[in-house]
């Protein structure tokens, strides 16, 4: 059963969400929302452990920074599917430091499930393409 506590625990998160995600390129996120032992998945990567969830976030970061001249997390929606799932819609793109300014496109959801507690333990993205078409997307002039 869900309580006003708890309604109000998810509404914190989602609002942490909303902040955090369009800016995870440019600084780093919160931490208080997610479990110790968070487990992260996407199609290229697993990893499990806040202190491996924190390092996630930094590699984007530098990597974004490193290999790219513009590169946006475009945040369309946050809500709560489901009792303990919160689901974010969103897309990422960017222009990558090449000679001939190679973009990258893609859309995307996180998942994002709950403890008893109201924090996050799970957080699973699905893409809308292949890793490997993704990938393809450097080696294209401007899109």
């Amino acid at each position: 059963m869900k309580t006003e506590t708890d309604q109000t625990q998810i509404e914190h998160i989602i609002q942490t969400l909303k902040q955090d995600l369009p800016i995870l390129f440019e600084r780093d996120i919160s931490y208080d929302i997610y479990s110790q032992d968070i487990l992260f998945k996407d199609p290229i990567s697993r990893f499990k452990g806040k202190f491996n969830y924190r390092i996630i976030f930094w590699t984007l970061r530098f990597h974004g920074q490193l290999f790219f001249t513009e590169l946006y997390f475009d945040l369309h929606d946050v809500y709560q599917s489901e009792e303990n799932i919160i689901l974010a819609d969103w897309t990422v793109r960017g222009t990558l430091r090449l000679p001939w300014k190679a973009k990258i496109f893609f859309n995307g959801q996180s998942c994002y499930r709950l403890t008893e507690e109201k924090l996050i333990y799970e957080h699973i993205d699905t893409w809308d393409r292949k890793p490997s078409e993704i990938l393809r997307q450097f080696f294209r002039k401007g899109m």
